[in-house]
């Protein structure tokens, strides 16, 4: 006998009971619960942040916001990037309860447990939903890839090292040395 699927909507994963310890995404009307992150994770992720929100800030760009935050692509895939950058020009997306549509640019942090997610599903998800940056943050072998939305989907524009200092086609002038995001 087939197992039986349940699909779940933005509606269903809004009225789950709040819970202090656990982070869920709906992927394609599937309920996934996403680990917390460990301590090097935070780390890059507030040295991207600063340096990310820093440049925006400054340049009067939009706004740069990170995890737990949903952002609602559509009515069965409500995701929680690691960082987000949303420009002025699509502040409408952004709503009260969550993002509504496709960031700029998004970043995310590879884990173990969530690493081939990251790359496969979630890449085509974010392609099909229209952001027009992402970043795949790899803290194993310190490196940044950053990929831009073409026709077909994400092209790789570069694979920055820790030695290397990151450029956004996104956000032109942004320079990030990767030694003070990858600094232990």
């Amino acid at each position: 006998m087939p197992k039986a699927t349940i699909k779940f909507t933005y509606e269903d994963y809004k009225n789950l009971p709040e819970s202090e310890t656990k982070r869920y995404e709906l992927i394609e009307g599937e309920l996934i619960m996403v680990p917390s992150p460990t301590f090097e994770h935070q780390d890059i992720s507030a040295n991207l942040e600063f340096a990310l929100a820093k440049f925006v800030r400054e340049h009067q760009l939009g706004k740069v916001l990170d995890a737990p935050l949903d952002v609602v692509l559509d009515d069965e895939n409500v995701v929680q990037p690691d960082i987000i950058f949303i420009s002025k020009a699509r502040s409408q997306i952004i709503r009260k309860e969550a993002i509504h549509g496709a960031p700029d640019l998004v970043i995310e942090i590879l884990s173990p447990s969530t690493g081939e997610r990251d790359r496969t599903v979630k890449k085509k998800l974010y392609a099909r939903a229209g952001v027009t940056e992402y970043w795949l943050v790899d803290p194993e072998h310190q490196t940044i890839e950053v990929l831009t939305l073409k026709e077909t989907g994400f092209e790789r524009v570069a694979l920055y090292h820790r030695d290397e200092t990151l450029t956004s086609p996104v956000l032109p002038g942004l320079h990030i040395p990767l030694s003070d995001v990858f600094s232990r």
